[in-house]
């Protein structure tokens, strides 16, 4: 296999605030338990970061793999109930073997547990955003992982993938590595001698003809590259670099060198609400557009008035994230709606003015305002 060396990684090494994210596979044995080798590794890199002045923060999946072995199972069960038994049980061994290691560079462990709710509710959001800002503040390194304990309708954030972008966007990162069994993004599968490794990506255009196909080590973590991908997607487009290797290249990663494949940002820093609303919402419906309205929309960045509004499927209240979709049937933005869907339809290819002399003037407002919307 041939490598394209990267340029120059500057922006790697003057990151002031890192987050940090290590999957499964890279910290527990065959057999499910965790590799004190592999943990006091990751931390001694993630000390190394501290030392040269920045601000570290760790989003760590592990917690199922960790708690297999303890609990006599032979690989990750498919129940929800018994991957929340094993997430209890190895979330306290997995924190507790950070700590112990931590405690070796008189840095001090903070365990941040997140549910969907954090990533998904304003207010929770806010409230998240004072603990970590608090936690670093007070020196502490904050280990995130999803509280998978109580998770119910999945067990997993994209494999803790797409929550480390999150986080890293939350938490005003100016770097994101994502660290797992993989030495960085390739052009074809890895294990084929001609596939060549992507030392850089500038724009997602670099990835046209790129087969992303799931790798990595089976039974233990449930991510693949295609996770990875999507979370590098999310933090570029909201300004943060992305450095994409295996945890055995870690220091030679946060420490600038030429390893992996680093994600250039292609975009800028958005408003919490529209990253919140692009990427960690699940529509609850869908509002129908006419071919007018979706120009207005995605080239005017207007709001989207009942003038425009064709048709309405699925069940949400004012408030609700729906998706904005064209005449085709396809999504072309989100946003937060101002109506219920049972109220929609009365009000379907009217004026606000008619709206308003008609019902009132609690009906002039716009199904989606144009601050409440993302395109996607």
């Amino acid at each position: 296999m041939t490598s394209q060396a990267p340029s120059g990684r500057r922006v790697v090494r003057d990151a002031r605030r890192v987050v940090v994210k290590v999957g499964s596979s890279s910290l527990t044995t065959a057999a499910g338990g965790i590799d004190p080798a592999r943990v006091s590794a990751l931390v001694d890199v993630l000390a190394g970061v501290r030392a040269r002045g920045a601000e570290v923060v760790l989003v760590s999946s592990g917690a199922i793999a960790a708690g297999l072995a303890p609990l006599g199972l032979a690989r990750r069960p498919r129940s929800l109930a018994a991957q929340q038994a094993a997430a209890s049980v190895g979330q306290g061994l997995l924190v507790h073997r950070y700590t112990e290691e931590l405690r070796r560079h008189g840095v001090t462990a903070g365990q941040v547990l997140l549910t969907v709710d954090d990533v998904t509710r304003r207010s929770h959001y806010r409230n998240a955003f004072q603990t970590f800002a608090k936690l670093l503040e007070l020196g502490v390194l904050p280990i995130v992982n999803e509280n998978d304990t109580v998770a119910t309708s999945e067990i997993r954030f994209g494999d803790n993938d797409r929550l480390a972008a999150l986080v890293a966007h939350l938490v005003h990162a100016d770097l994101l590595v994502l660290l797992s069994d993989v030495d960085g993004l390739y052009d074809a599968d890895p294990r084929d001698p001609a596939s060549t490794l992507l030392g850089e990506v500038r724009d997602l255009a670099d990835l046209d003809g790129v087969r992303i196909g799931s790798t990595g080590a089976a039974g233990l973590g449930t991510g693949g590259m295609q996770t990875k991908v999507e979370a590098a997607r999310i933090a570029t487009g909201a300004g943060i670099p992305v450095v994409l290797t295996s945890a055995a290249n870690a220091a030679a990663a946060v420490a600038g060198e030429p390893v992996g494949t680093l994600f250039h940002a292609t975009g800028r820093r958005r408003p919490v609400r529209l990253l919140w609303l692009a990427h960690a919402t699940e529509p609850k419906g869908a509002v129908l557009l006419d071919a007018g309205a979706v120009r207005a929309v995605t080239e005017r960045r207007a709001s989207l008035l009942a003038a425009g509004v064709t048709g309405v499927t699925g069940t949400f209240v004012a408030g609700d994230p729906v998706d904005l979709a064209g005449p085709d049937g396809v999504a072309v933005a989100r946003g937060l709606v101002n109506f219920d869907s049972a109220e929609l339809p009365g009000l379907l290819g009217r004026s606000s003015h008619d709206l308003k002399r008609e019902l009132g003037p609690h009906y002039e407002r716009e199904v989606v305002h144009r601050d409440d919307l993302v395109l996607l």
